[in-house]
């Protein structure tokens, strides 16, 4: 890289979601909440893992204890993410399909563990939710019990020391 500044004409072809996005409401979403609301909560769970993040939570509205990492909840959190990003990016089935396939790294290591690309079939299952609940209205419900950022995927309290 010939500088360290970021030209304004390289930052405007860079593709990020204009900040507008995240508080539009959209057909897939519950019709009474912006997009960041539905974003949130999954972000703040995958970031929220240990105490000195805490700062972090209280800015995004949560003050409890951070989330126990629990690996088949942040799968879930990252592909149900990942779909709503190739939908906010206007990204079609096709498309999701090919892209997917450009991560060797992840499909050899999903193979080896669960005997088939489990991300990518988990990305295009829920890619597929967002889609019918786009064509139908109806919002697209999360699978996770408890739903994400629940306080019940939290650690327990700390003690408070005196």
């Amino acid at each position: 890289m010939g500088t360290i500044k970021l030209m304004h004409y390289v930052f405007y072809q860079l593709p990020v979601l204009p900040p507008t996005t995240y508080s539009q409401h959209y057909s897939w979403l519950d019709a009474c909440r912006p997009l960041n609301d539905w974003l949130l909560p999954r972000v703040l769970e995958l970031t929220y893992t240990a105490w000195d993040l805490a700062p972090f939570a209280r800015d995004c509205g949560f003050d409890g204890p951070p989330f126990i990492w629990d690996e088949d909840r942040r799968f879930q959190l990252r592909c149900e993410l990942d779909a709503a990003f190739f939908h906010l990016y206007g990204i079609e089935y096709g498309d999701v399909d090919y892209i997917m396939e450009t991560f060797p790294i992840v499909k050899r290591r999903d193979e080896a563990q669960h005997s088939r690309y489990r991300t990518k079939e988990t990305i295009l299952a829920l890619y597929d939710a967002l889609s019918d609940a786009q064509r139908t209205g109806q919002p697209f419900v999360s699978t996770l019990d408890p739903p994400p950022a629940d306080p019940r995927c939290c650690h327990p309290p700390r003690e408070e020391r005196s």
